[in-house]
């Protein structure tokens, strides 16, 4: 198990996951600060240079706290995002710390990146999609395992970072249901470097989550959660009140023979419209119950991670 250098000096080995609509600068810098990576997609904003303006603002925001923590940025390695290139010559430009890649895996991003001495962390949900990011040369994998949100996988944490770690000795993150800080620990104990964090985020102050999405997550079990393929092409999951809300009709949406919902990623404005309106969440809601600052959050999960070493006997 390896964390590059200037990951060394987290307060919490933990990465918030960029998450669609949710994710932004404010969201990014509010993490930073409080000493875990903060990161967002490149598509939360309509066009590159609304992207390079981000990029700006929290160099900038970084700058004027004295803030060292790195921040990430994620690309859609797809053939549907015709913004990849121009995402990407801007990241280079500004020589972002982190980018994480999703929905393909490319040697030429990757070494794009190395150019700078940038690192990629490629999300994945199969040991075939991981041993093919590791042959493009990527820094870190991120196991994105049943019960996580957004485009999430099927396979239990205990199953896939032992198979990723048989042959992948880099960094390795682990994404699905973590909300408290011995939820982190366990990750670890799995063999993860990091917790890859995402739903527990949306339930933020700074989050740009409409308030309605706040509230629904709030009072969301995760037997609400629905995994289907019909709003991305792709399996994501989402809150099912959401799906209702939209007008979903989740019976069908449970047949997995309708051709109509297969495993085909949908154009990038369709699935932009479509994650408006229906929301995003992980298996984890049923243990999230308030809305606070990320600083808040972050102080609270480094108390429950570090009594949790305590009572297990571990160094603090």
């Amino acid at each position: 198990m390896a964390l590059p250098e200037n990951f060394q000096s987290l307060r919490l080995p933990v990465v918030a996951a960029p998450m669609f609509l949710v994710s932004n600068p404010a969201l990014v810098l509010a993490c930073c600060q409080a000493g875990i990576v903060g990161s967002f997609p490149a598509l939360n904003q309509r066009d590159s240079a609304g992207f390079e303006a981000w990029l700006e603002e929290i160099q900038a925001g970084l700058l004027a706290s004295q803030c060292t923590t790195p921040y990430a940025v994620n690309l859609i390695v797809h053939k549907t995002n015709p913004r990849l290139q121009a995402d990407l010559e801007l990241c280079i430009k500004h020589k972002v710390p982190l980018i994480i890649t999703s929905l393909g895996a490319a040697k030429e991003v990757v070494d794009a990146v190395h150019s700078y001495g940038g690192l990629v962390f490629h999300d994945v949900t199969t040991k075939r999609h991981a041993q093919k990011a590791a042959e493009a040369g990527v820094d870190g994998l991120i196991a994105v395992c049943a019960g996580a949100g957004g485009h999430a996988g099927t396979t239990s944490p205990f199953a896939l970072v032992s198979e990723i770690r048989q042959f992948f000795d880099k960094t390795l993150l682990l994404a699905g249901c973590m909300n408290q800080g011995q939820d982190i620990l366990a990750a670890q104990a799995l063999g993860a470097d990091l917790a890859y964090i995402g739903t527990r985020f949306i339930a933020t102050a700074e989050s740009a989550a409409p308030d309605a999405y706040k509230h629904m997550l709030l009072d969301a079990q995760a037997a609400d959660i629905v995994h289907t393929p019909a709003v991305s092409g792709v399996p994501a999951s989402f809150m099912r009140q959401s799906l209702e809300l939209a007008g979903y009709d989740l019976a069908k949406l449970n047949d997995k023979g309708d051709v109509n919902y297969g495993e085909k990623l949908k154009p990038m404005d369709e699935e932009a419209k479509a994650w408006k309106t229906v929301w995003s969440a992980g298996q984890g809601v049923g243990g999230i119950h308030d809305s606070l600052s990320v600083a808040a959050l972050v102080e609270r999960m480094a108390g429950e991670y570090h009594t949790t070493r305590q009572r297990l006997g571990l160094a603090v």
